[in-house]
């Protein structure tokens, strides 16, 4: 079980660094840029019909704040998927 989970992680780490490696002078931007990028060279006169209430100070926070979502987004349903299959072995209902 434990070499098991190390590949794992082995895997998830190659993921992650061969990307960054094999384009390394690549831009990384999300589709909301991308889209108004889309929009901006298709319409420049086009005028956004709704404004944000709050924009956070700097690219840096609102990327934390999207990690952040992603991090408990990613908790909650673990933690459900965990709790729901100890429920199962135990034959606990509820």
């Amino acid at each position: 079980m434990r070499s098991k989970n190390l590949i794992l992680i082995a895997l998830v780490i190659l993921l992650t660094i061969v990307p960054l490696w094999l384009k390394g002078n690549a831009e990384f931007s999300g589709a909301d840029g991308q889209a108004e990028d889309a929009i901006t060279q298709t319409h420049p006169d086009y005028e956004p019909w709704f404004r944000s209430f709050w924009e956070p100070p700097s690219g840096e926070i609102e990327s934390l704040l999207f990690a952040l979502q992603a991090a408990l987004g990613a908790g909650f349903i673990g933690y459900y998927l965990g709790y729901s299959k100890s429920r199962g072995k135990t034959g606990e209902k509820g």
